[in-house]
This record gives structure tokens, sequence and C-alpha cells, in this order.
């Protein structure tokens, strides 16, 4: 949870002591607080009680014995009380007891027993005087609650009330919690951001209108209230964000949608005042607002429970606070959301979010530029070829860029390299994608036949269909939740996904089952994600793209702004009939479209089956090879075993150092196993 700031950042030296360094903490100091309070008007009254209570113990009697002990000079002084006649004993007295005597009796008969002590003693007695009507009204039951809740009551909203401030009796409920940003605190300037040159080149100009917003205002122009960035996941809303907060040399409050809702109705709408309001006395600033379609979704629409909505609240306090600035404020509003679809439209309108900035998945030039910024964080070796990977690695976002090079990193650590080399890059790209390498599973034979004939399936078509996406490798290793893989590697980035593309990669999809079939004469499992892609494309084609003749240039999806409550359907019965009739037939003509090219090329399919078997990875060219007929020409696993097995046995046995190599061998040849990249 973010901590709350105050509106002045603190200073650099700011908490340090003379040597510069922090202080060290003293020692705790006991909490004044309302329950500390509590504790101790509690451990008075109990002192005071017993203080009342405990006194001298008295053998209890009555008084026909307290008489006769009397009467034998066994009692030096009689006191009379309240509720008891008490007698003090002299010093070995015939009774026996020492200490004191007593005899009760109830206090409304005190008059009685005063005057027949009076009798017995002749007026030798004392009579302490007994407890005042406050003494006594004070330590009644009924009045000692009354006075313990008063003073919970007083002291607990004494605390809210110094401790809301401005907030009123909710206490810091109501006070934001953002957090104020420096150009120093940030450490991200526009030369980290890259891939997104166009949105980078517009908040460009928010830091620039912040340092000289004369220049901007001198023809009439106003400060734009609001920016708005979009997009999808880990593409780099927020790094632009703070890349402006880097370069403009002015406070950045930011804070999360999520941190305006409470489960006190009224505490967003107060944190958003609290906010503005030391915005304001800080500008020119900027405010951060990450995730806002938590507090941000249209009004009015599914499921309420009636009463007061807390996030509409919420809403409409920043639509105020937006729209109620003056001019001179210079105060922006930064906003980002992988949603913005589900928006409020009071919200978007020109006058709050003037600027609507999408940043959309880097392309094979971003990808390019993004890799180069991480890798200068890294030491890569001369075989590292960032361009290749960037090709490589179509709709992956900037934090999978970056998670690459990180695992890249990583795994050439944990090998002992001295830099990371492109194998290094090529495992990391598929662990991110993909999940790691599991090369320790024990594979059933027959499951890895099977798993061999289906990913040749793949690649096979993949290498005889134009218009599929060139191969770049194929495994049988499982990584992730996968027996085995087939790579492609897209020559450009798609923006539009054309006929003939969907349909050859339709039947590529198609391959692995009818390979895997054809040689073991069974089916498994190992298709379903097969299945469902090709199902995904076929529907897609369908009902968005108006590739069906029967159904016709229409749209049949749902509409996204539609009430998530609503059930009625947007396309009759006899329509979805239609649609069902089309998707299967799609399916059906990639399928037997793959059937009849597997069995034409099926020496082909073997011949890359087995030698999966025998390498576990080829890439592209060497599947090419095979598709020409050609040998591959390189040892396998047994060879490459068998002459590290011999290499060491020509080794001499009496060094008194083992070798890392020798240690390697011992441990099952880790080091010359071949690498699924």
């Amino acid at each position: 949870m973010p901590q709350q700031s105050s509106p002045n950042p603190p200073t650099p030296n700011q908490g340090k002591g003379p040597d510069g360094k922090p202080p060290q903490p003293g020692p705790p100091r006991f909490g004044r607080g309302a329950m500390g309070w509590l504790a101790i008007l509690g451990l008075m009254l109990v002192l005071l009680l017993l203080f009342q209570t405990v006194g001298p113990q008295a053998t209890r009697k009555t008084w026909a014995e307290f008489t006769n002990i009397y009467n034998e000079g066994s009692i030096s002084e009689v006191i009379v009380k309240s509720d008891r006649i008490e007698g003090v004993l002299v010093e070995n007295s015939a009774d026996g007891s020492s200490g004191r005597i007593m005899t009760t009796f109830h206090p409304s008969a005190v008059d009685h027993w005063t005057a027949k002590v009076d009798e017995l003693t002749t007026g030798n007695f004392t009579q302490p005087p007994g407890p005042s009507f406050w003494v006594t009204l004070l330590f009644s039951p009924l009045i000692f609650m009354l006075l313990l809740i008063l003073v919970v009551w007083f002291l607990i909203f004494r605390a809210m009330r110094s401790a809301g401030g401005g907030a009123g009796m909710l206490g810091s409920f109501g006070k934001s919690r953002h957090r104020v940003l420096m150009k120093e605190s940030t450490g991200v300037t526009f030369k980290d951001v890259a891939g997104v040159e166009e949105a980078k080149e517009e908040v460009e100009e928010i830091a620039r209108f912040l340092k000289d917003p004369k220049r901007f205002m001198r023809l009439g122009g106003r400060i734009p209230r609001g920016v708005l960035l979009t997009g999808p996941p880990g593409c780099g809303k927020t790094l632009l964000a703070k890349a402006i907060a880097g370069e403009a040399d002015v406070p950045f409050f930011s804070i999360s949608g999520s941190d305006f809702v409470e489960m006190f109705v009224g505490v967003g709408a107060s944190r958003v005042r609290d906010l503005f309001k030391q915005a304001r006395d800080n500008s020119p600033c900027i405010i951060f607002l990450d995730e806002i379609d938590a507090v941000g979704r249209k009004r009015g629409g599914g499921f309420s429970t009636g009463g007061h909505d807390e996030r509409e609240q919420t809403l409409n306090a920043i639509l105020v606070e937006m729209d109620g600035f003056d001019s001179g404020d210079q105060i922006i509003v930064i906003a980002s959301t992988n949603r913005p679809d589900v928006l409020d439209p009071a919200l978007t309108r020109p006058g709050r979010f003037d600027r609507q900035i999408a940043v959309a998945l880097p392309d094979v030039k971003g990808r390019y530029e993004i890799l180069q910024v991480h890798a200068r964080k890294v030491k890569l070796a001369a075989d590292a070829d960032l361009e290749v990977l960037a090709r490589g690695t179509p709709m992956f976002s900037g934090a999978e860029l970056e998670a690459i090079i990180n695992e890249a990193a990583i795994i050439a650590t944990l090998a002992d390299k001295e830099a990371v080399d492109h194998e290094d890059l090529e495992e990391a790209r598929d662990k991110v994608r993909f999940g790691r390498a599991r090369k320790s599973r024990k594979v059933v034979e027959k499951e890895r036949i099977a798993t061999a004939y289906h990913e040749a399936g793949h690649a096979v078509l993949q290498c005889l269909l134009q218009d599929a996406d060139p191969l770049h490798k194929v495994t049988i290793i499982p990584r992730g939740q996968t027996g085995g893989a087939t790579f492609s590697l897209p020559e450009d980035d798609r923006n539009n996904y054309s006929e003939r593309f969907m349909l050859a990669t339709m039947r590529v999809l198609c391959g692995g089952r009818i390979a895997e079939q054809r040689q073991t004469d069974d089916v498994t499992s190992g298709a379903a994600m097969d299945i469902r892609m090709v199902t995904s494309y076929a529907r897609h084609m369908i009902l968005e793209w108006g590739m069906s003749d029967k159904l016709g240039f229409v749209d049949y999806t749902p509409d996204d702004g539609r009430d998530a409550w609503t059930t009625e359907k947007i396309y009759s019965d006899q329509t979805a009939s239609v649609v069902d009739a089309e998707v299967r037939r799609l399916s059906d003509d990639a399928y037997r479209e793959a059937e009849s090219m597997i069995t034409e090329h099926w020496d082909r399919v073997v011949a890359i089956a087995e030698a999966l078997l025998t390498y576990e990875t080829l890439t592209a060219a060497e599947v090419n090879r095979l598709m020409e007929g050609k040998p591959l020409g390189k040892p396998t696993v047994s060879d490459l075993l068998s002459a590290e097995a011999e290499k060491l046995s020509t080794q001499p046995t009496s060094t008194p150092r083992r070798s890392r190599d020798a240690d390697e061998g011992e441990q099952g040849f880790g080091s010359v196993l071949p690498s699924p990249a």
C-alpha cells in the first residue's frame, strides 16, 4: 500500500544525522493513544479498590461470643463500622485468637448495633466516619460502567479527530495515499523508453509545456488537462509516466485507482479532494492515476444493490475536480488503463482527458530498440543477434522483452559463461513464452514417438505452405505444459490477417494430429491446443471478419459496451446453426487438405520424425535439408556421449584434483547434451 506523503517532497539529507547516515531508532516509547489512557485508568481503579478492601484479616464471631470475649478483658479496642463491629485483641488472649475479631450486621441497622456497643462498653468505643455520598456513588457498578463508556468515547473520537485533520470523523481514511516523486527519485528518462515513438513524442510535449508554459500559451492555447494512456499490459504505460516525472522538474503525484476505494462510503471522494487540494498547493505538477478503470467504469450499468455506490461517488469527485481547474493551475492528470472500452464517457471527453495516447505492442523495429535498451545492462557475446531475436518475438510486449534479457543473463550465469550468447537468448525466449524445458522428465518411448511424428507433421506443412509463417525450429523436449513445440519466425509484423494466411495456419495446426494418427494408429489429447486454435480462428473469420459467403459482410460478435448482465442474443437461433455449420466446414476443409499433403509427403514426415528422435531439436536449415532428402551429417547424442566417455578414459587416473569435465561426465554429460535452442 503506498505510504502517505506530505505535499513538500523530502530533501536528500532530510532525516539523516551529522555523519550523513540515518539515525538509529531509539527505544520504543509508550503510546498515549486511546487504548493507553484506558489501560492507565483501569489500573488506577483496580489499585484503589484493592486499597479499599485489603486490610488486617478478622475472625468472624457471633454477638454472644464477642460479648463474652470483651467481658473477659481480651479486647483492647472496639470499632463500629457501617456493616460490622471489630475488636482488636490484646496479646496472649485466653481465646487463643490473634489479631482481630468481628461480627457483622446489615448496614440499615447500624444505629441499633451502635447503641448495643455503647451499652456494652459504656461508651468506650470508636466509630470512624463512613464514606461520603459521592464516593459511594462513584464505586457503584452502574455509575462505574457509565463513566468507563464516556471515557472511552471521549478518548477514541478525540484521537480520530486529531488524526483526520480536515477529513472529519473518518480520521486518516479520508487522506490521500499518494506518493510524491521528484526528478532525482525516479531514475527513468525518455532515453529509457523505446519502441513507442509516437506515444513518446506526445508525452514529451507535456514535459516541454511544464518547463516553458509561456511558449505554448503565447498564441492562446491552454494546458491539456488530462492525458489517457491506453494499451495492452506490459507495453510501457507506467514507464512513460515515470519518464515524464524524470524529465519534468515538477512534483509528480502517483496513486493507483484501487487506493481510492475503501469499506466506508465517501472515503474515495474524500481522498480525491485531498489529492487535488495538495496538487493545487504544489502546482505546476502532474497527477498520475494508474489503473483508472478501478474507479472510472461506466455508471449505471451492471449489477447494483441499490443505495450509494462508492465507486460512482469517487468517479463523480474526479470528474468535478478535473473540470474545475483554472487555466493558471498548471496541473496535468495522466491516467493509464488497459480497458479503455469500459471507461465512463464523461471521463474521456475533451476537457477532462484531452488526449488519448495508444501505447500498442511494439513492431519489429520497436522490439529491436527495446532489446537494445535492456541489453545495455548485460554483457553480450559476439554471436548474440538482437535483430534475429526481435524477428522471433512477434506480439511480445516490452515487459516480456525485458524478461527475456534478464532470463538470458541468469541462464548464462548458471552455465558459468563469460557473456550472454545467442543460444541463451533463444532459450530465454522459449522459457518466457512456453515455460522451462523439462529435460529430466522421463517420457515413455511410445509417447515420445507420437510427439516426434506430431511435430514433424507441423514442420512439413509449415515448409510446404507458402502463406504460413516460415519455420524457425522444432523440438520434442517437453517445455511447460507441452510435450514438444514447432516454432515459426514471421518475416514481418502482421497488423491484418489475410484469409490465405488463416487457412494455411489452420492446415499447419491439423498436420500434427494427422501424422500422429497415421503412425500410431491412435489419437491422443496432445492435439487439444491445436483443435482449440483451429476453432478460434474459424470463429473469428466467420463472426468478425466476414470471411463466410453464407453469413456475408456482417459482424456477429457481442458489443463490449453492452450490459454484462444482459442475456439477450445478438443473432437468431437459425443464424447460430449457420455459424456452427460454417465453423465445421472450415475445420473439415483444413483437415482434409492437410491429410492429403501429409499422405503425399509421408517420407519427409518420417525423415524429420526420426531425426527428432535422434537429435531432439532441429533448426529450420536442418529441416530444409531433410525436406530435400539430404543427410544432416552431424553427430548424434550417442556419438557425443561415446566421445566424451572415451575422452575421460584416456585421462590419467593419478591426478590429485578432479577436473571439471570429469565431474560433469559423472553427472550424466550435462554439458554436451544438445540445447533446445
